[in-house]
């Protein structure tokens, strides 16, 4: 019988990780999309892509109901506890790459239907590098590697300072043309979006630093003090 009982758990628990697993993959999928619809200014491409968050928020009350449905039956301890506690807030946070990937098609949605505009040099960099700390960040977590997870973290400075670098890119833009100043106030918040992706993937690093090792790391450093010299 308590073969069976942990047996039944360990089930459980795998369940929940592969709900992970596959929401982050949706979550992550859309980005790509989301700039791949706005890069090519094709609307119904982006309408595809602020539809499909649907998916994304679908997982995410699945896992909270499985999340709540083990803590009563079950009521973990000590590791398996900071597993589940992890696995609730990292949903939480694949849940908003969703949201901020499909807030990122909804400005391709606009942009779509005006005259073509060519991408600043940088929003292309500063997706790339969100789409890398976001995966990386989960493969930390599908692995459980600590190690791994401390150093996604750390390369969310260069995430803020790229973010800083097309801030000050896209004013230029709009200050040497007029012209540019709707469009560019578009990408101003691409970019933005794009930078708050990777302080979610930076969470989901931490969760995962705090399954392994018992605690949270310290205090995190920003690079985004857009308007500090």
């Amino acid at each position: 019988m308590q073969a069976h009982i942990v047996q039944s758990y360990d089930t459980e628990l795998s369940r929940l990780d592969a709900e992970i697993r596959r929401m982050g993959e949706l979550a992550v999928a859309q980005l790509d999309a989301a700039m791949d619809a706005l890069q090519r200014q094709d609307r119904a491409a982006a309408e595809r892509v602020v539809a499909g968050d649907d998916a994304v928020d679908a997982l995410e009350h699945a896992i909270g109901h499985d999340v709540l449905q083990l803590l009563a039956l079950r009521q973990p301890l000590a590791r398996d506890l900071r597993e589940v506690y992890a696995t609730l807030r990292i949903s939480a946070d694949i849940e908003r790459i969703g949201d901020l990937a499909a807030n990122v098609a909804k400005r391709g949605i606009v942009l779509a239907d005006g005259p073509p505009v060519p991408l600043a040099h940088g929003v292309t960099a500063l997706a790339n590098l969100a789409g890398e700390l976001a995966r990386d960040a989960l493969d930390s977590w599908n692995a459980r590697d600590g190690e791994r997870a401390i150093a996604v973290r750390g390369r969310d400075v260069a995430l803020d300072a790229a973010y800083t670098a097309l801030f000050r890119e896209l004013l230029t833009y709009m200050a040497e043309d007029p012209r540019r100043i709707t469009a560019c106030t578009h990408l101003l918040f691409v970019a933005k979006n794009l930078e708050r992706i990777g302080d979610h993937a930076t969470n989901i690093a931490e969760a995962t630093w705090f399954v392994v090792n018992g605690e949270f790391p310290g205090e995190r450093m920003k690079g985004d003090a857009i308007l500090a010299g």
